[in-house]
């Protein structure tokens, strides 16, 4: 590509590599950051066709990236052993220009976590930040003035252009119906113009008039990988919004309800196969959307990220 840079493309060389080959490429990026910070340095261009620098949000169509990255098993699996867990972000961030928030689902994040988050990435790195529970679970009497503090932490995201989009993960204790749908254009509004994306579980939600109801919205509908069991929203595929997105859970069809640690209900690794189930879907979001995101949730022991970097291989990304 015109413009890119020598590192950008030893950084897509290695996008297959394993974590020792991806620490290289880490303290590669690195080097070449502070180089060019100190010394005003400018990397050298193929074609001289404007000034460097990467991809920005505008130019690129799909992100494929995981749920989290700040996993201790990861550790071998994708962290070098002895990387300080503060500087995982930005070796995750040298291969992948996306990732999922999940701590904000647990407590309302300052405005100072995404601040540094922010800085901790690339320009073209953005973020999308799952929804505090109260939004999505809970649902009480606190939920307008929760939104008011979560939309004000997400400022930073939002000034550099970072924020991708918010994603509310309903449970499936929350299925279609009249009350439920109220509430979901109540809390549409409560957001105001920030981006999101809803996420059902329940499979009542699979049906015509859902996606009417996400268009009339400006919600993108997730499109979701799980296990094929009664009851579960299935693999439907629906563009609602300018962001259209698709979450990989897994398939682990004996530990998605009774295990005894929540992640082994994502230990699971897809097949080539499995994957390429999804390509056709994948290719007609991109086709409808402004933007895709494709966020893989199967955590466990860094399977998420070799599942990634097979989908962004499949696809010629």
């Amino acid at each position: 590509m015109a413009g890119q840079s020598i590192f950008v493309k030893i950084a897509k060389k290695l996008a297959q590599s394993d974590w020792k080959v991806s620490w290289f490429k880490f303290s590669l990026w690195s080097g070449a950051e502070r180089l060019m910070s100190e010394k005003n340095f400018v990397i050298p261009h193929e074609e001289d066709k404007g000034p460097p620098r990467l991809p920005g949000v505008s130019e690129m169509k799909i992100y494929i990236g995981t749920s989290g990255y700040s996993y201790d098993d990861w550790r071998e699996h994708y962290y070098p052993r002895g990387l300080n867990k503060n500087k995982m972000l930005e070796f995750y961030a040298c291969e992948f220009s996306f990732v999922e928030v999940n701590s904000s689902y647990y407590s309302l994040v300052r405005p100072e976590v995404f601040t540094r988050l922010a800085q901790k990435t690339p320009p073209e790195f953005v973020f999308a930040v799952k929804g505090y529970k109260s939004f999505t679970h809970e649902r009480g009497a606190d939920v307008a003035e929760d939104v008011k503090k979560f939309c004000y932490a997400l400022a930073p995201l939002l000034e550099k252009g970072k924020l991708g989009t918010v994603l509310l993960q309903f449970p499936y204790s929350f299925p279609s119906r009249p009350e439920n749908r109220r509430y979901l254009a109540s809390l549409r509004d409560l957001l105001g113009d920030v981006p999101a994306v809803a996420e059902f579980r329940h499979r009542s939600w699979v049906r015509e008039d859902t996606w009417d109801l996400l268009k009339k919205l400006g919600l993108g509908y997730v499109c979701v990988d799980e296990p094929d069991l009664p009851g579960l929203i299935g693999r439907a595929v629906a563009c609602t919004g300018p962001v259209a997105y698709v979450r990989f859970h897994g398939r682990n069809r004996e530990k998605w309800w009774r295990h005894e640690h929540a992640y082994e209900r994502y230990d699971y690794l897809y097949t080539e196969s499995e994957l390429q189930e999804w390509v056709p879907g994948i290719q007609s979001l991109v086709q409808q959307a402004e933007r895709v995101y494709v966020a893989f949730n199967n955590h466990y022991r860094g399977q998420a990220v070799r599942n990634a970097r097979m989908l962004k291989q499949m696809l010629g990304l």
